[in-house]
């Protein structure tokens, strides 16, 4: 008989809680927030035959493919649609919310979410970084020209010569603005190296995966917005139209 068992998971502990066919609770309990706790918990108490429900969360991608190695059948479910039936419970907590994720997984009432592979998700982490400090980098520049703006000192753009010559030739005699500025334009330039350290291990990525090389092929098309895409959509199987990428995006509704 096929067992249901659903997950709370929070940082430190997580509830569990698993019922029969019937909706009849089997076991609950809290263990450690280790997936070769909750394996060995899991088997002790469900047996082998045994599917597992886990809401949507930041801790999700690394214990649903975890446990899934330990070749468990894990879904994972749509934390909206989990959270719009557990709200229903009279007394609300951890192990309720455990056996509530049992029960929707017993019932067949869920919407199951694909969970990105770990190489997805280090390309998400690697472009998200890039994204931080190229924003840090503008924030930064902006400032050391509001500074200079402020005492009739216009860095302008200049062809051929790069941000931060330019405002060295700029403090050549301000020592009184130097002290202020010198700091942050050193920080400037080693957010850019760091840049371009991401910007290098983008393109390695790129290279090494033949779906970009072929989207690439498209005009227009570069490094960052290649990889943005690719490591998106991951698994274009997982969508039954070619449209419904456009409403998955956010870029239109799906029809």
């Amino acid at each position: 008989m096929t067992h249901y068992a659903g997950l709370d998971v929070s940082q430190k502990m997580t509830s569990i809680c698993i019922v029969n066919a019937d909706g009849r609770r089997i076991w609950r309990g809290v263990c450690a927030t280790t997936p070769e706790l909750i394996e060995g918990e899991i088997r002790r108490h469900g047996g082998d035959d045994v599917r597992v429900g886990v809401e949507t969360g930041p801790m999700t991608p690394w214990l649903v493919h975890e446990l899934r190695g330990q070749r468990l059948d894990v879904v994972c479910l749509d934390a909206r649609h989990a959270r719009a039936a557990l709200r229903m419970q009279l007394n609300k907590n951890d192990q309720n919310d455990a056996e509530g994720l049992a029960q929707i997984m017993r019932t067949g009432w869920y919407r199951a979410v694909h969970v990105k592979s770990f190489d997805a998700l280090r390309a998400r982490a690697l472009l998200g970084a890039r994204a931080q400090l190229v924003g840090m980098r503008t924030r930064l520049s902006n400032h050391i020209r509001g500074v200079l703006k402020t005492f009739g000192l216009l860095p302008g753009a200049v062809r051929g010569l790069p941000f931060d010559r330019r405002v060295e030739a700029l403090l050549v005699d301000r020592p009184d603005l130097a002290s202020i500025v010198w700091p942050m334009l050193i920080a400037w330039r080693q957010l850019r190296e760091q840049i371009s350290v991401f910007d290098k291990a983008v393109r390695v990525l790129v290279r090494q995966s033949p779906t970009c090389r072929l989207l690439m092929s498209v005009p227009g098309i570069g490094v960052l917005s290649v990889l943005s895409y690719v490591s998106t959509v991951e698994d274009p199987g997982r969508f039954a139209r070619s449209r419904a990428v456009g409403a998955h995006l956010g870029l239109s509704r799906a029809r």
